[in-house]
């Protein structure tokens, strides 16, 4: 019983840390656990078709992009943790809306619930692990905790699965409800070293919806995340069309990549410089959709995956840093909120994107206007560099 205290006497801030990290887990895990089980349910007990499922499950984007700004914006005047167990509250409230006979109709509500408070959970506990880190050690503290989102995505179907096959709809959509409450519960009990300050419209002067510090690297990001959204939406299909096949480990290895390269290179953006790390990064992502799209082997689409996933995974890490450098901490939640909407923005149009090059030209033209989107992303990274402030020096205005 008297191991604990010491832990946290020694190494508080690394215990803190781990703590945001289950308690979002906790809350992606759930979100994870239904993605797969939303279609089928969709299709099946109501009937309805591929647009409905593709509404259902698109739905939570819209909500999620507008309550960013807005909960960063509550975590900077009101606290992180806060933030985060509203936002948890919220996911659990839109795993319940489930279990409501309301149709099609019934879980689009649901979902726009769930993705305010997916959005805040995300935007205040992101802001939380940067208050929490070492200024040294930043950009690998926004890696390392991406992996509870990607951890969260990934793991989740694979529960969502096990509990269908076990209790049907009803015991998934429990565990939707439950299992944010249980990351609320852990976030209760971790530190919140924040102080919470007046925002600007509490103070009377006029904020800006999207802050200047964040319209480069937000850009950015979106269009790294239209590669994202035609490897997801399209991989698959691409290998299977060339009578390839085995899609489903190629984007394995693309999951790998990203999760591998987050743990292993993790400190190059504090390293390096963010601004160094995200044009290598964008450049690494462009190869690898331009070897995916030209793949005739499973090799040369794995390869291509893996130098896709590998500059994937270190573009948010490296373009939030920069956007934390140059945001005094006062403002960090409002700028990591609008930040993270471009996350949001990206994937909602590159699927579409990719989807409609796809039925005009091919798959591989999908995912060379991918590769192209990603080349401009460096080309903007170097045309306007945001210089690196070192993390021993106070940040400068952008």
């Amino acid at each position: 019983m008297e191991a604990t205290p010491a832990i946290l006497r020694e190494r508080p801030r690394v215990v803190a840390f781990a703590g945001v990290f289950a308690s979002v887990l906790c809350c992606f895990l759930a979100i994870g656990a239904v993605l797969p089980i939303l279609p089928r349910y969709v299709h099946g007990p109501l009937g309805a078709g591929d647009l409905a499922v593709g509404i259902v499950v698109g739905a939570f984007a819209f909500t999620a992009v507008i309550g960013r700004p807005i909960g960063g914006r509550l975590a900077d005047s009101r606290g992180r943790r806060g933030i985060v167990i509203v936002g948890m509250v919220l996911s659990a409230l839109g795993g319940a809306l489930y279990f409501l006979p309301l149709d099609v109709p019934g879980l689009v509500f649901a979902r726009l619930v769930l993705g305010v408070g997916d959005g805040w959970v995300f935007t205040a506990g992101a802001t939380w692990i940067v208050d929490l880190a070492p200024a040294s050690r930043r950009g690998q503290a926004i890696g390392i905790f991406g992996l509870s989102i990607w951890g969260g995505l990934a793991v989740g179907p694979i529960l969502g699965e096990a509990l269908y096959s076990a209790g049907g709809y009803d015991l998934v959509w429990g565990f939707a409800a439950a299992a944010p409450l249980v990351g609320a519960l852990i976030a209760r009990r971790v530190p919140d070293p924040h102080v919470p300050v007046a925002t600007a419209g509490e103070r009377g002067e006029r904020a800006p919806l999207l802050p200047h510090e964040v319209r480069l690297p937000g850009l950015a990001l979106a269009l790294a995340n239209i590669g994202y959204g035609a490897v997801a939406g399209f991989l698959v299909l691409h290998l299977a069309q060339q009578g390839i096949g085995h899609g489903a480990a190629a984007f394995t290895a693309f999951a790998a990549a990203v999760v591998f390269s987050r743990l292993v290179l993790g400190r190059l953006p504090d390293r390096l410089g963010p601004q160094v790390t995200a044009t290598g990064a964008f450049m690494a992502e462009t190869a690898g959709l331009v070897l995916i799209g030209a793949a005739q082997t499973w090799w040369i689409a794995g390869v291509g995956a893996v130098v896709m996933g590998m500059g994937f995974s270190l573009l948010f890490p490296s373009l939030a840093l920069i956007v934390m450098d140059r945001t005094g901490e006062a403002g960090r939640g409002t700028a990591m909120g609008a930040f993270t909407a471009f996350f949001d923005v990206g994937v909602g149009v590159g699927a579409p994107l990719a989807g409609a090059v796809a039925a005009l030209a091919g798959y591989p033209a999908a995912f060379y206007v991918a590769a192209g989107c990603a080349a401009a992303g460096a080309l903007l990274g170097l045309a306007r560099p945001a210089p690196h402030v070192r993390h021993d020096a106070p940040a400068t205005p952008a």
